[in-house]
């Protein structure tokens, strides 16, 4: 595919195009505004409109902003001043996004992080941050408790379980622990008088999942955030934005601590639309009841939630489906499509990024019945982004149509990892993202494998989400993941190795000689894989996402026992 253009050229451009419409091909210049600036314009704006529906309880904008106003002078009084890092370990809540907003409010940097954390992961992210304050539920206080000694934690801000609204906490609370009912109940709302520094004042010390090592922090800016709100919905949605904004609703079933999920929820902020939470992102019924029952103009959700959906009869539906997180297999979006009547656009991004790079354009217009047929992938890079395809071990652009890692530049990428502005970034501001990826000639792209998951075979690269695509084409498989592990009869090879989950009704009829022959009219002979498992269940990360890490390091170990034994 030789066009005699340069990745710095950007060949995507071409694909700004909602069927008949043109998109932007630059924001620029982008605004330099806190990121809480989303929610006060909306209150501005859209101040009866509905900010958050959850399990019966509703909150306009207008309302919203004054609790947020209400809780940033609390945590002004609580010693929470610019830059200090405050930890939301909620679920998905009312009381999440109150503390989100609450915390960048009153010029603070909010840490969330998972209530599916263990121990030890919750206290590295504690001490790592030097968070001083923690937000938490009455059923976590104790674990939060009894690791303050051990990190930072000056005081512990709790809610009840039916909410902070509805019942106080259960007293007596020790010193220090303050029942979030109270302290919104008390001084009227004063925020404080903050001056925020966009391009250099954090909003959000995010950490990464760990699938791969240990997780890091990463700094993202006030201008980081609010660059790529910008740069995303209210971009691609442009031509239809007076139809929905200030109007429309979004179902959102990711856990918000997540960036993915986080994102979403300020990005709908921004666009003054109906949050519609859901509390448990594995809770497959309730997800299908919340369509069912609202509507939602759009639904954003992970791989795993789509496969649930599809397994579990989910029928056609006018919702616009968004996919991220991770790759979206074919027969998965195909399935989705052919049940729901809607085609899934999917897009891409890291904690990193804050996280949207990529969009997939192609399929919002398919949607909209401009294109007869979606492409398949992440899409294009969203304006002001530069992206480049480049050698793993040489660091050169990759030709047109090979496989590169994706680099990338642009307004979202972070600061850099905790504590250190630049790290993680090239000495020119590029972000290596340690994925695999492929340009077409349109300039869509689609992700072919991480750099840590590719498996190497005597020097041949086979990757492993070529391979999960292949399983996927069987109709018995749910879920499944390939990934590689030592060869034990060439030292420093590996072997491809496949963990497969089977839908319920096919369970003990699929056997490996089936799962091979499907591989081999599929893939090239090296890239079959030579051990196959059937599991009842997968390991999930708290995103939702197979954990390979966990399904490699388990069968490592197993063929370690198994060589001792013979």
């Amino acid at each position: 595919m030789d066009t005699g253009l340069t990745y710095l050229e950007k060949p995507w451009l071409k694909s700004y195009r909602l069927g008949p419409y043109r998109l932007d091909q630059s924001l620029a210049p982008l605004p330099h505004a806190p990121a809480y600036q989303a929610l006060y314009d909306a209150a501005e704006h859209y101040p009866q409109q509905t900010a958050v529906l959850f399990q019966g309880r509703e909150i306009r904008y207008d309302e919203l902003r004054l609790q947020v106003d209400r809780l940033a002078g609390a945590l002004a009084k609580l010693g929470v001043g610019k830059g200090d890092r405050v930890c939301i370990f909620l679920p998905n809540s009312l009381e999440f996004i109150l503390a989100d907003w609450a915390i960048m409010r009153a010029g603070g940097v909010v840490v969330p992080t998972s209530v599916l954390r263990t121990e030890e992961g919750l206290l590295h992210e504690l001490k790592t941050s030097s968070s001083h304050v923690v937000f938490c539920r009455e059923e976590n206080l104790e674990r939060v408790f009894n690791l303050r000694e051990q990190c930072e934690v000056e005081h512990v801000i709790v809610t009840s379980r039916e909410g902070y609204d509805i019942t106080p906490v259960q007293p007596p609370l020790p010193a220090r622990v303050h029942d979030l009912r109270l302290l919104m109940n008390g001084d009227p709302a004063q925020p404080p008088q903050i001056k925020i520094d966009p391009l250099q004042d954090l909003c959000e010390l995010s950490f990464t999942g760990g699938a791969t090592g240990q997780p890091k922090g990463v700094m993202i800016t006030h201008f980081n955030r609010r660059s790529d709100i910008l740069l995303g919905l209210p971009w691609v949605m442009k031509p239809m934005l007076r139809g929905f904004v200030g109007k429309a609703s979004v179902l959102i079933p990711i856990p918000l601590f997540h960036t993915y999920g986080h994102f979403v929820q300020q990005s709908a902020a921004h666009l003054g639309l109906r949050v519609i939470l859901l509390a448990d992102s594995r809770d497959v019924q309730s997800f299908i009841q919340h369509i069912q029952q609202y509507r939602p103009f759009l639904i954003p959700g992970v791989p795993t939630q789509f496969m649930r959906l599809a397994e579990a009869g989910l029928t056609r539906i006018n919702s616009m489906l968004l996919s991220g997180s991770a790759p979206l297999p074919v027969e998965v979006a195909e399935t989705i499509t052919r049940k729901t009547g809607m085609p899934i656009s999917e897009g891409y991004g890291l904690t990193e990024t804050s996280p949207m790079l990529h969009f997939n354009v192609s399929a919002f217009s398919r949607m909209l019945g401009f294109m007869a047929q979606a492409k398949h992938g992440i899409g294009i890079p969203l304006p002001d982004t530069e992206c480049r395809l480049v050698d793993p071990q040489t660091g050169s652009d990759v030709p047109f149509g090979e496989a590169g890692e994706i680099v990338v530049r642009g307004p979202q990428v972070m600061l850099g990892y905790w504590p250190d502005p630049g790290s993680g970034l090239t000495s020119d501001g590029w972000l290596h993202t340690g994925d695999i990826g492929v340009m077409d000639e349109d300039g869509y792209f689609q992700i072919v494998d991480r750099t840590k998951d590719m498996v190497n075979i005597s020097g041949l690269k086979v990757y492993t989400t070529k391979v999960d695509e292949v399983l996927f084409k069987h109709p018995a498989v749910l879920m499944a993941a390939a990934f590689g592990v030592p060869d034990p009869e060439i030292p420093g090879s590996e072997r491809v190795m496949v963990s497969i989950r089977l839908k319920d009704e096919y369970a003990g009829r699929v056997g490996e000689a089936e799962i091979v022959e499907l591989c081999r009219q599929h893939l090239e002979p090296y890239e079959i894989p030579t051990f196959i498992e059937f599991r009842q269940d997968m390991p999930l990360t708290v995103t939702d996402k197979v954990f390979k890490k966990v399904l490699r390091e388990e069968a490592i170990e197993r063929l370690k026992l198994k060589r001792t034994a013979s």
